[in-house]
């Protein structure tokens, strides 16, 4: 990959639309734009305006008449000399104006190289660049708002104060080695832990909102479980709010799971119906039991249903123990609109899949504590290790302040947590943790 190449592609979805983009990045973007295109007479290259052009043949024949955007480096997306050509819809179309660009000069794009462009000339940090990947995977309005404000530098506006919380004790204990024949006081055990601190506080507050974002970017999965006819299907429709799974009142109706996504309070969440569990049944409804047991094992979220218009048997208490004992679980009494028959259960939410009574209070519950996007909030796997990383440094920073190390020493310590935080910004990432990053984007991107 050639940085000093002008590169183009298709910055459209593929398939057919009223509208498709080709751009063009680089120093020759202009002069590459000049060759396939027949420009106004009149026409001036100004930056951050649009023209009317006609997209041409070798021999000059017209083949669409086309709009060109100009944006004049640094104040372009990649920083560099920006044109877009926006032709009709048609792939054969769009795929003539690459063909061309590419003839007169231009290098077909990698994926995400117009972003990787954008971090390497100073325009976003490594956080805002992987947040604009998200933004055009996501897949409800909070996914895409939260990908929004981190592209706008959430997370790297969060991390700020931490770094520079440690880079002033950085240069207090460089300075007072550099100065130490000076007789220049040198700061304390006490001063040293006292602002080791915030750094820490800061770290591990920024890496507990890992499982929240895990889930905004990448949803979550509720498994609802519990005996035949407690209502399980009802109540997955009634969550999904549309009649996926088949109701009737005749047990070991569901022999297998079913599944599908809703949006929860932005977040995708999988919904899956499995099969009652009971014992001594047929082989089919057998294996849906098995798989009933898998799919609990699998999800975030358990969601163990109870019949209130019965008495609570063993089956109930047993599937509500594994279920706690496999993570995060939920209890939710159906039926609360029948005579209740069940003794009181602490933490049961009662509900009725039947008149909708206590849904969305128990949609609330499923959802983890909600985090602002403003805050600031991890969404990568990357971001966490990193954060653990610079955190078990801080540790054993603490740990040779109080034991009164030397400052040489503890510095190593110090260093050792700054070089993950400027890693996940991008200060000092390896270019093979870049190329990991910008090859999950999509080309003209």
């Amino acid at each position: 990959m050639q940085l000093s190449d002008t590169i183009g592609a298709i910055s459209t979805a593929p398939g057919r639309g009223g509208i498709g983009i080709v751009r063009l990045s680089g120093a020759r973007a202009r002069a590459i734009a000049e060759s396939v295109l027949r420009l106004q007479p009149a026409f001036e290259w100004k930056s951050w305006t649009a023209a009317r052009a006609a997209l041409v043949d070798e021999r000059g024949q017209v083949i669409d008449q086309v709009v060109v955007t100009y944006f004049a480096k640094p104040k372009s997306y990649t920083a560099e000399d920006v044109v877009e050509i926006s032709c009709h819809g048609a792939p054969v179309v769009l795929r003539f104006c690459l063909e061309r660009a590419v003839a007169a000069g231009a290098r077909l794009a990698e994926p995400g190289e117009f972003t990787l462009r954008a971090f390497l000339n100073g325009r976003i940090d490594l956080p805002q660049a992987e947040a604009v990947r998200d933004l055009i995977e996501a897949t409800t309005l909070y996914q895409a708002r939260v990908a929004a404000q981190q592209a706008d530098g959430s997370l790297s506006r969060r991390l700020a104060p931490v770094k520079r919380h440690l880079l002033e004790l950085i240069a207090l204990l460089e300075a007072g080695i550099d100065f130490a024949e000076d007789d220049v006081a040198v700061a304390g055990s006490e001063e040293i832990l006292a602002r080791l601190m915030p750094v820490r506080q800061g770290v591990a507050a920024l890496a507990a909102t890992f499982d929240y974002g895990k889930w905004v970017r990448e949803g979550m999965t509720l498994a609802i479980a519990g005996r035949p006819n407690v209502g399980k299907s009802s109540l997955f429709n009634r969550l999904l709010e549309q009649d996926r799974a088949i109701v009737t009142p005749i047990p070991g109706t569901t022999r297998d799971t079913v599944s599908e996504t809703a949006s929860l309070g932005g977040i995708p969440v999988r919904l899956v119906d499995t099969a009652g569990i009971r014992e001594g049944q047929d082989l089919v409804e057998s294996l849906g039991i098995e798989r009933t047991y898998q799919a609990m094992a699998d999800a975030d979220v358990r969601l163990v249903v109870v019949d209130l218009s019965e008495p609570l048997t063993a089956a109930d208490r047993a599937i509500i123990e594994r279920a706690r004992q496999q993570g995060r679980c939920l209890l939710a009494g159906n039926k609360a609109d029948l005579p209740r028959r069940a003794e009181p259960m602490d933490d049961c939410f009662e509900v009725s899949a039947l008149t909708g009574a206590g849904i969305d209070a128990l949609r609330q519950a499923i959802l983890p504590e909600r985090h602002e996007p403003e805050d600031g909030f991890i969404t990568s796997l990357r971001h966490r290790r990193l954060l653990e990383e610079a955190a078990e440094a801080l540790a054993r920073a603490e740990t040779a302040a109080a034991a009164g190390i030397p400052h040489e020493m503890l510095l190593v310590d110090l260093y050792a947590a700054l070089a993950p935080l400027d890693g996940l910004t991008g200060a000092t990432t390896a270019d093979d943790i870049l190329h990991r990053i910008f090859s999950t984007f999509c080309i003209g991107k």
